[in-house]
């Protein structure tokens, strides 16, 4: 059976970016940024192994799956207590393999079991920090929703959960979206405007972590479209592919949280979301073959270089990136 989650994500968000009234694609400037994109770093992507558990078979699943059930929280990574040289993202992924590595992986009732207070000793957080605190709580959320999810569907495997989706990504996108914290769908205007960030993003960090092979063998992963967050939008901004108004910017520059679900959130991310695919398009034409995955990886490490690390990004508490 057909699964259409993925038209309905590109759907929704080409909906928003041509009716959007905060953010703008400059259109006129896709084809020549997309000519000037290094393509050929965006197909050889990898894992950074100091920073994930890597190599070691089922628990390296369960270790992405775990991952991405937690990879969310940018808004609140201002506060977070960063290892040396790395960022939110990375400080969290290499606190969670650092647990792996010295205790294992969880089990499914691990997973139930644990506590805000556990998240903060695993993160190695202040939990004085009131920012990090509710963090810590939404982490343990996520978390005891993952294993209660896996404990009732599928005997408390991790592998089960992916086996179940018989080589799809579309079908682990499914799968996972059943899961209230996965499920990344916002409402603008009346129209439903799915994102699925994260349950997008575990089906290609299981393909890069097995080499498309195993847990990580997807057939579809071309259908993916890029994981919209605050990151790549905020790339496509500062490359003027997306104008913000100047109101809006200030906002951002001065720190003020962007509310999940506004206008101007959804817009941020659909516009990012839609212009990558219009990128896509003309590398596709021009006769440079690449997926929205590849594309994604390449403008996300692009965001963390210098020049754009110095300017500041919108930032939202939400559960979905």
């Amino acid at each position: 059976m057909r699964i259409r989650l993925l038209e309905q994500v590109r759907a929704g968000c080409k909906t928003v970016a041509e009716q959007a009234s905060h953010i703008q694609i400059e259109f006129d400037r896709i084809p020549a940024y997309a000519a000037a994109l290094p393509v050929s770093e965006a197909r050889r992507p990898a894992h950074d192994p100091e920073c994930h558990y890597l190599n070691r078979g089922d628990d390296t699943a369960a270790f992405f799956l775990t991952l991405d059930s937690i990879n969310f929280g940018s808004g609140y990574f201002p506060h977070l207590r960063k290892h040396t040289g790395r960022s939110g993202y990375f400080t969290v992924a290499g606190c969670l393999t650092a647990h792996f590595k010295e205790n294992g992986s969880f089990s499914a009732r691990d997973l139930i079991r644990l506590t805000a207070a556990d998240c903060t000793r695993i993160f190695a957080q202040d939990p004085g920090n009131a920012p990090i605190r509710e963090l810590m709580g939404l982490f343990a959320r996520a978390l005891n929703e993952l294993g209660a999810y896996l404990q009732t569907n599928f005997g408390g495997s991790f592998t089960g959960l992916i086996a179940a989706a018989g080589t799809s990504a579309e079908g682990l996108i499914q799968l996972l979206v059943k899961m209230p914290c996965f499920n990344d769908v916002a409402r603008w205007d009346g129209v439903e405007v799915p994102f699925y960030k994260r349950a997008q993003l575990t089906a290609a960090d299981l393909a890069l972590a097995f080499n498309g092979k195993g847990p990580g063998r997807f057939e579809d992963l071309d259908h993916l479209t890029i994981f919209a967050d605050n990151l790549v939008p905020h790339v496509l901004r500062v490359d003027k592919i997306l104008h913000y108004p100047a109101k809006l910017c200030s906002r951002i520059e001065a720190g003020d949280l962007i509310a999940a679900g506004s206008r101007e959130e959804i817009e941020i991310r659909a516009c990012a979301l839609h212009a990558v695919e219009l990128i896509k398009a003309a590398l596709n034409e021009a006769g440079q073959p690449i997926n929205a995955m590849a594309l994604d990886f390449l403008l996300w490490n692009r965001g963390q270089q210098p020049a754009y690390k110095s300017i500041p990004r919108h930032r939202t508490r939400t559960l979905f990136y």
